[in-house]
């Protein structure tokens, strides 16, 4: 019976369902037990401090904040909790931003069914878990010798702005949806054409289409 406390797992989705179907897949492996979730970025960092566990799944997209913010914030507190960044985005939007903010591992919410037990094992003994497709990724930007994409300069809180614009999303949505003030998304759009030497939302779409960041 000690077995099943080995690995001891926090969920923090917004979606019951997926949270339910990530419970049922680790409901069958022996050593690894759900001892707590959440279903905003509030709660995930307060309820997790009580919880005791040693790995953290963590949904990049909460309703009340962006869950790298999350990231950064209980890493600052856990330095060697093991983070697994779970998401609905392509691993070449969010995952090299994740694993630069502290993150052990990165999944992507298809693929979770097949790999969700080996990348919670792999975090669990302190190693990095990526795909094999995001491992491609990686060893190609390591070969490469030129200037980074620009919109790598911008923050999470801006780049996660960038995709909503050019998902075709007004400012007043994106402000909903992210639980700021119209005010304050502004003010993001104004920085990140700044930094990136644009002038409208639509050079941004086209950047964001070229660039492959939105779906």
């Amino acid at each position: 019976m000690t077995e099943k406390a080995s690995i001891r797992v926090f969920i923090a989705d917004d979606h019951a369902i997926v949270r339910e179907g990530l419970k049922q897949i680790l409901a069958e492996q022996r050593d690894i037990v759900v001892a707590g979730e959440a279903e905003t970025g509030l709660d995930a960092v307060k309820l997790f401090r009580k919880s005791r566990c040693n790995v953290l799944l963590l949904d990049i997209s909460l309703p009340d904040r962006n869950g790298i913010e999350v990231l950064k914030q209980i890493k600052s507190e856990q330095p060697d909790l093991a983070v697994l960044m779970l998401s609905m985005h392509r691993e070449d939007q969010y995952a090299i931003r994740s694993l630069k903010a502290g993150a052990a591992g990165y999944l992507t919410k298809q693929s979770a069914p097949k790999e969700l037990v080996n990348a919670i094992r792999q975090v669990a003994s302190g190693q990095r878990y990526v795909s094999a497709q995001l491992a491609q990724v990686l060893a190609a930007q390591l070969g490469e010798n030129h200037e980074a994409p620009v919109h790598e300069v911008l923050s999470d809180r801006e780049y996660q702005t960038l995709t909503l614009i050019a998902s075709g999303k007004t400012v007043s949505e994106i402000a909903r949806e992210l639980s700021l003030s119209v005010k304050t998304v502004s003010e993001y759009r104004s920085r990140l054409l700044a930094k990136m030497k644009l002038k409208t939302s639509a050079e941004l779409t086209h950047y964001a289409i070229r660039n492959q960041l939105i779906d």
